[in-house]
């Protein structure tokens, strides 16, 4: 069996000042222990040569902060090396934070100033109060999105409150405008009752043009994106949810092309049912799978088990699990075509992929470490696709949200409804074409610039199609 071994990663990349002897060798010697002891050194750079000494900074990738914090030690210990300083790179990114306010328009004169505030703003103000749909072209919500959360489901860190949560909001918004040019503003509420989280939202929306939900935890994050869709008259998207099944559905549907499987004869099984879990099952049997087993920490999930009143569960009772399979996630994986996880490293090993039917597909998400590494099943997997950006097909949120709300906003979309989604999903999955697609890429790199334009285009043409769009723009495909 291979075991996961920890990379060195640009989270973790430090930048060492060290001074040493102008001597040759130094360099050699500084990098060689550097590298002995596991860092990955990205560049070095000369600061000054003085006195016989030079001092360079050496960028290096470590495995984590103990291991970053080793490689200083090491360092430091060479005899004639001076640490004159260390810096950690991501720290330095969000220093002061990672937005800042900017004017659309000019104010260098005293008409700048008349028409931009007062007394010209009143004349758009009256217009707004006379129609109230106007403020969507003449205020920021024509462009704009609230990130709202509670903090309570922050990635891997769990409940960490809102402060802790602003980096991850602050980084949502700048995935927002950089692909899909959206102005997204991070809002984390220091309230996680589901009913002041639900009022926050309903009192904010007259400034935004649509409200991304994010890392509010389970089953509280279901009701207030369902109260609040029933509520607002705006796009309102638990990204957590949908934006994980846009691309594990876009995944899926390019996977049955490269394989043959037909979604009504596989066999689909699911770890995990929290937010993720839910709406990638929910998709997929919208999409026709029509045999899922879920399974949370206590096993398949099934009519027979009791679920007390939690009525997600009960739903996915009810509409998966047609042969009432019970047992953990190693026992109901036997016979499956496809396994899709959002659970847990490590949770399945080599002999249960071989206990599944031939060319198995395999969607193991966990982060930062899956539910089972690619390099294991290599030869047994159709394909393989995983949340780490270090690994083909990498099942990334920034391929749907970015593209969906450009499109909800182009249409003045009321909602994101389910055809929307789904359009978003085909379109992902057309970025990567027949003569491209492999095992190796079925799933289109985050960085591949035509996909949130394809995502827009079809989201803004399923709005209008469903009949939630409220302007279609002048150049909208036909």
């Amino acid at each position: 069996m291979v075991e996961a071994k920890a990379r060195p990663s640009a989270q973790y990349e430090i930048t060492i000042r060290v001074e040493c002897p102008h001597e040759p060798g130094w360099i050699a010697k500084i990098a060689g222990v550097i590298s002995e002891a596991g860092g990955a050194i990205g560049a070095i750079d000369l600061v000054q040569i003085r006195k016989g000494h030079s001092t360079r900074d050496y960028s290096i990738e470590c495995i984590s902060t103990e291991h970053a914090n080793e490689i200083v030690r090491i360092v430091g210990e060479l005899e004639g090396a001076i640490v004159h300083s260390v810096s950690d790179e991501t720290f330095l990114m969000h220093l002061g934070g990672k937005l800042e306010i900017a004017s659309r328009v000019p104010l260098k004169t005293r008409s700048d100033l008349s028409m931009a505030y007062t007394p010209g703003v009143a004349r758009i103000c009256q217009s707004i109060k006379e129609d109230s749909g106007t403020s969507f072209n003449l205020t920021i919500r024509k462009n704009c999105i609230a990130v709202v959360s509670d903090g309570s489901a922050v990635l891997g860190l769990g409940n960490i409150g809102p402060e802790a949560a602003m980096p991850v909001m602050e980084g949502k918004a700048i995935l927002f405008k950089e692909f899909g040019g959206v102005d997204a503003f991070p809002l984390c509420i220091d309230s996680q009752d589901t009913e002041e989280i639900i009022a926050f939202c309903r009192m904010i929306a007259p400034s935004f043009g649509g409200i991304n939900l994010e890392d509010i935890a389970a089953p509280k994050c279901f009701e207030v994106e369902e109260r609040l869709r029933e509520e607002l008259d705006i796009p309102v998207f638990h990204d957590d949810q949908h934006g994980t099944a846009v691309v594990v559905l876009a995944g899926a549907i390019n996977a049955l092309k490269l394989t043959g499987k037909r979604p009504g004869e596989m066999k689909l099984v699911v770890s995990g049912a929290g937010a993720a879990g839910v709406a990638c099952t929910k998709a997929l049997v919208e999409f026709g799978f029509s045999n899922i087993v879920v399974c949370d920490r206590k096993g398949a999930i099934h009519t027979g088990r009791d679920l007390g009143d939690n009525t997600t569960k009960i739903w996915l009772a009810e509409n998966t699990n047609p042969n009432a399979e019970d047992g953990s996630v190693k026992d109901v994986i036997a016979g499956a075509d496809m396994f899709l996880g959002i659970s847990a490293p490590g949770l399945i090993d080599r002999a249960d992929v071989e206990r599944m039917k031939p060319d198995p597909i395999l969607f193991a998400m966990a982060n930062p470490t899956p539910e089972i590494m690619p390099e294991q099943i290599e030869d047994i997997a159709a394909v393989v696709a995983t949340g780490r950006s270090d690994y083909p097909n990498q099942v990334n949120n920034v391929l749907a949200f970015p593209g969906i709300f450009r499109g909800a906003l182009d249409a003045r979309a009321g909602t994101i409804n389910t055809e929307m989604k789904r359009a978003a999903a085909y379109a992902i999955s057309e970025v990567v074409s027949d003569e491209e697609l492999s095992s190796d890429y079925f799933i289109p790199s985050c960085f591949n610039r035509k996909v949130a334009e394809c995502v827009a285009a079809a989201v803004t043409r399923s709005a209008r199609d469903s009949g939630v769009a409220r302007r279609i723009p002048k150049a909208a495909p036909v």
